[in-house]
């Protein structure tokens, strides 16, 4: 609910189911950030002018900006937009160069709306609801010295308790000005000490958390990658010390775009807290010729007094419900296989054939042919940009092999970097002007491919026409959309030189308009984004592909860190999650298939391995994976995700709208010796209802036992012998089960105590083999 709220000043009062955001209008026409928090009923004038900062003599080596019935010291005010130029010396919310050189603005309140629209931006994706009806509060300010508009939009989406923020800025004068800062949020909060959370990484190794005390001077988070970046993810985090996953205060703010990004929190010389967030101010200008207007992104944000939990839990509900759309929105994905880690670029029709009949007979839906496929494409210096497919490894083309995967009871799907352009490329050859790059001048590449630049809608055009010609040419149903490497050398040659600020920003925005038109051309295709793995995983891409591969690193141990740090921003299911080889093809690592899946169910499940070359009993339990995987998805993939403890252990729970199912996971890294005693605390639960919490008996290979086989075996068995393996042929051990009926109260908040743990001193069917990188799947069903 919006309400304006009369007065000597008045000002606006935004409620959600629990939480509250107040402002007041100043005497002299700033609007004053009053409050962010838990709900307050009733709220009043009085109530405003209660919260509003009172002054009386301004401090020292300070300036004044307007003088009257209250002083104006803007370096020392909550506010909810500010500029340059007033005694404001904090980052600035706004920064324009005037036609006289001057960047001083003045932004003064003119006049407020309220809407029940939430109209489509211009060229941005933003939130968006099912009917087109929104909470909406504009607010229009004024720069009477250079005849500037800027409107501030807050929409505020109750059943989620999020509140969204943008701007505009509005050239009302008949002189051109560049637009160096526009951002989407500014958030001014009373005190400091609070703990900002950012999650980077780099490449295999996205959505590390990093918590940061805020008590002096500024911290920032930005992107400088052309992309929202593997490096710094737009999502971040404002807490109060001590908050943990159940208890403490939380603000996550989330920024719904793919480009260059900033995040920034200040603590001034008084004491309080700035948060900015919006497009990264580093390289970027704007030319705004009279009359035109430039539309800042959406910024999310959600308070909760339930800790990392609580605000998690309201995130992944308004990213569920109002910002993916289409006909996947909560549909079901499929399982699927890709061709990827087992062919690489040497692809050829009988061996994906063989690859897709192996995944059809353990039950998996989707066979994915990755790169590899078009032109000359050997290897990663050729063809991109030419999306034909190649007859020597397609004799039958596209539509095919497509034929072929669907007799077998398959869908299938195909890789794209629509984004990219090879120099050895017809397209490059043809066009060389369509890429981002400096005339004349050397350009630095990346994975020896250029960018094509979609600030150029030429580009955008031919693009989004191939695109569609190829998704057209056979019955494609899923599409992974690649993009593999950041900007260098931005330049965009379709611009003149004082506009290549505007690159960057062009760029994303092209973007978005050839993934829009593809879209809605193509809405039964379920595209999956995806940039390296992690690098363009944000809300502008999940507006228009459902979800998005998390990283190339498909370790089920980082995997469980990554999608962790995901988890914080992300519902599961926008996250793709692989089974993949042992060892990793990335670390190298050797971790169980068991562990594999459980940690890649948590989430969009699919295969990444070589499926024709694993052991009979190895595709039999894949085909055992599938299958329960089916039976459990509606769960793992629309459920509530909640984090438990982490670090050396990792412990997730999952739980059905309803509360009626959950599935839960304990994982362990590396194993203490003696630590037999351990629990599973389940999260999300009905407190008052029983549940029946089961874990199936597993029998374990008796290789992994090693030369104990000897304290049982009558004759001496020499380890790793061709003997000691066909005993594990005939021979394997028993795993334990667990099968209890249990309150959800118990479950929750005493926890369940597990089988002990294998400690060295004897092993049976009551025994947890619980080791290096080992986990366990439990299951919990609501009882009548």
């Amino acid at each position: 609910m919006i309400r304006k709220v009369e007065g000597a000043r008045g000002g606006f009062v935004l409620h959600t189911r629990r939480t509250t955001y107040c402002m007041r209008v100043t005497p002299a026409g700033l609007m004053e950030h009053l409050y962010y928090g838990e709900r307050l009923p009733h709220v009043t004038g009085d109530d405003l002018e209660a919260m509003a900062q009172k002054r009386a003599f301004e401090p020292g080596n300070s300036i004044v900006s307007a003088r009257g019935e209250e002083l104006e010291v803007q370096e020392d005010m909550r506010l909810e937009l500010s500029a340059e130029g007033k005694g404001d010396i904090r980052e600035p919310f706004v920064t324009v160069c005037h036609s006289d050189g001057s960047r001083t603005s003045d932004f003064r309140y003119v006049s407020a709306r309220i809407s029940d629209k939430k109209e489509p931006f211009g060229t941005l994706p933003g939130s968006y609801t099912e009917d087109g009806k929104a909470e909406h509060l504009i607010l229009t300010f004024r720069d009477a010295q250079y005849d500037l508009e800027l409107e501030l939009h807050y929409y505020v989406y109750a059943d989620c308790d999020c509140i969204c923020r943008s701007s505009l800025l509005r050239n009302r004068s008949s002189e051109k000005v560049t637009v160096e800062r526009l951002m989407s949020t500014q958030l001014d909060l009373d005190g400091c000490g609070y703990v900002l959370t950012s999650f980077g990484g780099a490449w295999a190794r996205e959505m590390e958390r990093k918590d940061l005390i805020l008590e002096a001077g500024r911290a920032v988070v930005e992107s400088f990658t052309g992309t929202s970046s593997n490096r710094a993810n737009p999502f971040v985090m404002l807490s109060t010390p001590g908050t943990d996953e159940r208890k403490g205060t939380c603000i996550g703010l989330n920024l719904i775009y793919s480009g260059n990004h900033y995040e920034t929190a200040q603590v001034n010389a008084y004491g309080s807290t700035r948060v900015l967030t919006g497009i990264n101010p580093r390289g970027f200008s704007w030319c705004l010729e009279p009359g035109e207007c430039f539309e800042a992104p959406e910024t999310v944000m959600t308070w909760s007094g339930e800790g990392f939990t609580g605000m998690s839990l309201q995130m992944h509900r308004f990213v569920r419900e109002h910002i993916v759309r289409g006909e996947w929105k909560k549909k079901e994905r499929p399982v699927l296989i890709n061709s990827w880690e087992a062919s690489y670029f040497r692809i050829t029709q009988n061996s994906l054939l063989r690859l897709a009949r192996a995944a059809a007979g353990v039950g998996i839906e989707l066979f994915v042919m990755d790169d590899g496929w078009f032109g000359e494409r050997n290897d990663e210096t050729s063809s991109l940009g030419d999306w034909r497919e190649n007859r020597k490894k397609l004799p039958e083309g596209l539509a095919g092999i497509c034929r072929r995967v669907n007799e077998l009871g398959m869908q299938f799907g195909i890789w794209v970097e629509p984004e990219m352009v090879n120099e050895n490329s017809d397209l490059y050859r043809a066009h060389p002007d369509w890429v981002m790059q400096i005339p004349g001048k050397p350009h630095a590449e990346g994975r020896t491919q250029r960018i094509l630049d979609l600030a150029n809608p030429e580009v955008v055009a031919y693009m989004t026409a191939e695109m569609a010609r190829v998704f057209s040419s056979a019955n494609i149903t899923y599409v992974k959309w690649d993009m593999n490497r950041i900007f260098s050398d931005v330049y965009s040659p379709c611009l003149p030189a004082e506009r290549q600020g505007e690159t960057a920003h062009r760029y994303v925005c092209g973007l978005y308009r050839m993934m829009q038109s593809l879209t809605e051309q193509f809405p039964h295709i379920l595209f999956e984004g995806c940039a390296s793995g992690g690098n363009r995983f944000d809300l502008g891409i999940l507006s228009y592909f459902p979800q998005i591969w998390a990283s190339d690193n498909t370790d089920a141990i980082c995997r469980a860190k990554i999608q962790e740090g995901y988890s914080y921003g992300y519902p599961m299911s926008t996250v793709s999650a692989h089974v993949s080889a042992s060892p990793n093809h990335q670390t190298l690592r050797r971790t169980p298939l068991d562990t594999r899946f459980n940690v890649a169910v948590f989430g969009v499940l699919g295969y990444e391995c070589n499926l024709p070359d694993l052991l009979p009993v190895q595709r039999r339990e894949i085909a055992r994976q599938v299958s329960f995987y089916k039976k459990w998805r509606k769960v793992l993939q629309y459920g509530n995700f909640y984090r438990g403890r982490s670090g050396n252990l990792h412990e997730w729970t999952c739980v059905s709208p309803g509360k009626g199912k959950a599935a839960g996971m304990l994982l362990q890294e590396l194993v203490r010796p003696n630590t037999q005693t351990e629990k599973y605390y389940a999260a999300g639960l009905d407190p008052a209802a029983r549940y029946h919490f089961t874990r199936e008996a597993k029998a374990l290979d008796l290789l992994l036992f090693g030369d104990l086989v000897n304290t049982q075996s009558p004759i001496h068995v020499k380890q790793g012998s061709t003997l000691h393996k066909v005993i594990a042929k005939i021979k394997s051990m028993p795993g334990e089960s667990e099968d209890l009926h249990v309150s959800g109260a118990v479950l929750m908040r005493a926890g369940v105590h597990l089988k002990q743990a294998f400690g060295g001193t004897g092993y049976n069917d009551q025994v947890r083999y619980f080791q290096d990188f080992s986990s366990r799947l439990y299951l919990m069903e609501k009882e009548e």
